[in-house]
């Protein structure tokens, strides 16, 4: 996977290519694993509590809409400022990101800190709005107090994980993830069933325990920041406002945010088609969305890594270069997409049946799962896509188009295909697909047509090399300070 565009020419004094570390495959691997940790985190909540009931999976998979929602409004300043760290770093301005980085965290804090105090007022009117009822809701209500009152601890992982990335030091953030999720199903098998000794605190439990690993999780993330940081960042940086840096989180932040946020909110329109269906259906979309998520997260990853060599390549003011990889990470994740999608659509019966023993679920699930292929092989595109357009700034594009196909196009076609057409669960998939293909097109349009160039948010440091070197502090190597310490 190549990231180094032939015949690109550099100011005179700056390295000709990108370190081996900052490769595509280096950087997505342990995106990969790390995402892939992630959700096992919430695959674990789904499994364990299924065997509590369906309706406490059912109603930490609604919870978790919620969460995920909260968790894009808190993304405001974590995207923003990965993509405009990105470009610092790339144009070697290594001190003004440190002070960026210092800045945001104290925002990030500021806005968790208001966002788990929203939950705690606003949450049980949140719940009664997606029609849900009985044990349902009282199992929602409990996850949600626990889960979403400490709601701000994600937004500093959100923050810490994000710039570990942007820095290019993934295969740590990957370390801490693998640590986070052991101590989540431990947590879980204590506090679930109540093994041991422990009590058996049902849903409960699970969001204990989901509270529990984030906190300690969120230590180590402190930790390896201050560890791998090219400059650190002094304590005076994260008290000092600065409107430049502000403007340029906001400028990229806010539209994405904006872009997430009506993604995951047509999502609770989607469940709410669903509450319609029955409880069958409500769990089957569960299980199907538990299930879909392992299908994209290769191309997940590679859209995070690319994004990241975009936004060095950007800042660096080398287009081309990052014209060329956006183009092979394309062939990368359609290749990966399409093998794991045929591969979950073969194995689909024995997927199933670990979340369940309901034929009626069992059998829709399946069934949404072999029309999935339609669905991955359009969001395969839209990933990537959409982080490379975002590294390069180009976010109040994203947003127009976003907003336009999934609540103009998606959420009408869903409409029709459920109430009108009574294609029930299938409608709800073919209205996602639509959308998906519809944005992947656009948005290749718009890489091709380069208009994305012309975004940068930052200009490169002219220094001599010798100055550069002096100013990387202890991290050691060549290139843009990302990926000298990996593997330490």
């Amino acid at each position: 996977m190549s990231t180094c565009a032939p015949g690109d020419t550099l100011p005179r004094g700056e390295s000709a290519r990108p370190p081996p570390s900052l490769g595509l495959l280096r950087l997505t691997w342990p995106i990969f694993l790390e995402y892939l940790l992630f959700l096992l985190m919430g695959t674990a909540d789904t499994l364990m509590l299924s065997r509590v009931s369906d309706e406490a999976a059912a109603a930490v998979g609604v919870v978790t809409q919620y969460i995920f929602v909260c968790t894009m409004i808190m993304g405001v300043i974590s995207h923003g400022a990965s993509v405009v760290v990105a470009q610092y770093l790339g144009a070697r301005r290594a001190q003004e990101a440190a002070r960026l980085v210092a800045l945001c965290i104290t925002l990030n804090l500021l806005l968790g800190l208001a966002v788990s105090a929203s939950l705690w007022l606003v949450g049980d009117t949140l719940l009664r709005h997606v029609n849900l009822r009985g044990a349902v809701l009282d199992h929602a209500r409990t996850y949600l107090d626990i889960a979403g009152g400490f709601l701000f601890l994600q937004a500093l992982i959100n923050i810490f994980s994000s710039m570990l990335r942007t820095y290019g030091f993934t295969r740590q953030a990957m370390s801490i993830a693998i640590g986070m999720n052991l101590l989540h199903v431990l947590g879980n098998f204590l506090l679930i069933s109540g093994h041991f000794g422990a009590p058996a605190l049902g849903v409960a439990g699970a969001a204990l325990s989901n509270v529990a690993s984030r906190a300690v999780a969120l230590g180590f993330f402190v930790w390896m920041l201050y560890r791998v940081m090219e400059v650190r960042m002094a304590p005076r940086d994260y008290v000092t406002f600065s409107p430049e840096y502000v403007r340029k989180v906001l400028k990229v932040g806010t539209p994405s945010a904006v872009e997430q946020i009506t993604s995951y909110a047509c999502q609770a329109v989607y469940l709410y088609y669903v509450s319609f269906l029955g409880s069958a259906a409500l769990a089957s979309r569960q299980y199907a969305m538990t299930i879909s998520q392992y299908i994209y997260l290769c191309c997940l990853a590679i859209g995070f890594g690319t994004a990241i060599l975009v936004g060095r390549w950007v800042g660096a003011h080398r287009p081309e270069a990052a014209y060329r990889q956006v183009l092979s990470s394309l062939k990368w994740s359609a290749t990966f997409s399409l093998l794991l999608d045929g591969l979950a659509i073969l194995l689909r019966q024995p997927l199933v049946g670990l979340f369940t023993e309901n034929a009626e679920i069992r059998g829709l699930t399946s069934h949404i799962i072999a029309l999935s292929i339609v669905l991955e092989s359009g969001r395969s595109i839209n990933l990537v896509l959409v982080h490379s357009l975002r590294a390069a700034g180009d976010t109040a594009f994203i947003a127009k188009i976003g907003v336009f196909s999934m609540v103009c196009m998606g959420l009408s076609l869903g409409y029709f295909f459920v109430f009108q057409l009574h294609l029930g669960l299938v409608g709800v998939w073919l209205a996602m697909a639509a959308d998906e293909w519809l944005r992947g097109i656009v948005f290749g349009w718009r890489w091709r047509s380069r208009a994305w160039a012309r975004k940068s948010l930052v200009t490169p440091e002219r220094a001599p090399v010798a100055a550069h070197r002096q100013n990387r502090g202890r991290v050691e190597g060549e290139g843009w300070g990302a990926g000298a310490v990996e593997g330490r």
